[in-house]
């Protein structure tokens, strides 16, 4: 297994630098394994796709408006941050372009919605870097929320980067297979005797961080915080023990719950950090159905893909898909993978 075997050519303008509107109209290319075929649908067409019974668990983290601007406060060089984590409530955690200015002790300005907010580099730790900032602030009140950088120049509603579902604000991105989602389809869904329940796993800058090894197996992944509660937890172990099929709403949930899986023997409720990487030759323990965006060549997320249904499978699927037009990445079109 090399990274270089997940590499496939893909045109730039299929690139999608807009969201579907409405979010539900974006195309949907159906993956049956059993029967190895490939049909053409759009998401408003889930109910139907899948099982009265089926269990759908989604992603409800929140993307951060976790991007800041600013500038060093000695030559006024101008800097970027993308908030990370926080380590109490001024210091944090951050990637900051370009990396050479992160030097311990320069201090920053940024200019934020609630006027300038200063900052001291204290330190760094391998790819990140640790700012102290002058007093406590809300990132939503004072930062943007990122967009990956395959998007530019998005002028639309912030919010199309978050899903309905969203609650708390913790992620650096969005659990895209779940943009796709709309009130009035998850309602069909609901409607159509489909459960659904919702882990968290806290999205990191990593996600977007390339294999840089050419064997994967040797790939480092970054760590991200993920929590099942009891009542997902629950409903989980409910549906397999009564037969009923697990759908995991994005490659987050089915690494949540594949961490989970590994750790506890179960699905039980848990909060901690996972770095699981799951490539072809893996075995799936908690997730039977998968939805999910087309990804990053070379990227882990591909090989997860191609791990639940098959290398040569996705790949053809990849392939049909840039023939077919599809839009790739974030405000893309999906894949459900029966």
């Amino acid at each position: 297994m090399r990274t270089d075997d997940f590499a496939y050519d893909l045109p730039e303008e299929l690139i999608a630098q807009e969201p579907a509107e409405p979010r539900d109209a974006a195309r949907l290319m159906v993956l049956d394994r059993a029967a190895g075929t490939i049909a053409h649908r759009v998401v408003r067409d889930l109910p139907e796709l899948l099982r009265p019974g089926d269990l759908l668990v989604v992603n409800d983290t929140r993307v951060m408006a976790a991007r800041l601007f600013g500038r060093r406060a000695d030559t006024g060089g101008a800097v970027e941050v993308l908030l990370v984590r926080p380590f109490t409530d001024t210091r944090w955690e951050v990637l900051m372009k370009p990396a050479r200015r992160a030097a311990e002790g320069r201090r920053f300005v940024f200019d934020t919605h609630e006027g300038s907010l200063e900052a001291v580099c204290a330190g760094r730790s391998g790819e990140t870097v640790v700012l102290e900032f002058e007093r406590p602030f809300d990132p939503a009140r004072v930062g943007e929320v990122p967009l990956p950088p395959y998007i530019k120049n998005f002028r639309g509603d912030p919010e199309r980067y978050q899903t309905v579902y969203a609650r708390e604000a913790k992620s650096a991105a969005a659990p895209t297979a779940g943009l796709h989602f709309t009130p009035d389809l998850l309602e069909r869904l609901r409607e159509r005797g489909i459960e659904r329940t919702a882990v968290t796993l806290e999205v990191g800058p990593g996600t977007f961080k390339p294999v840089n090894v050419d064997d994967p197996r040797k790939f480092d992944l970054h760590a991200e915080h993920v929590t099942v509660p009891e009542e997902a937890a629950a409903a989980i172990r409910r549906a397999r023990a009564e037969g009923r099929r697990v759908v995991a709403i994005g490659t987050t949930v089915v690494r949540t719950l594949e961490h989970v899986a590994r750790e506890c023997g179960e699905i039980r409720a848990y909060a901690g950090w996972t770095s699981l990487k799951i490539l072809p030759g893996d075995e799936f323990l908690a997730v039977d159905v998968l939805m999910t965006n087309f990804h990053l060549p070379r990227s882990t997320l591909l090989m997860l893909v191609c791990a639940f249904a098959g290398y040569d499978f996705v790949m053809e699927a990849y392939r049909t898909a840039v023939r077919e037009r599809y839009r790739f990445y974030s405000f893309g079109d999906a894949m459900l993978i029966l």
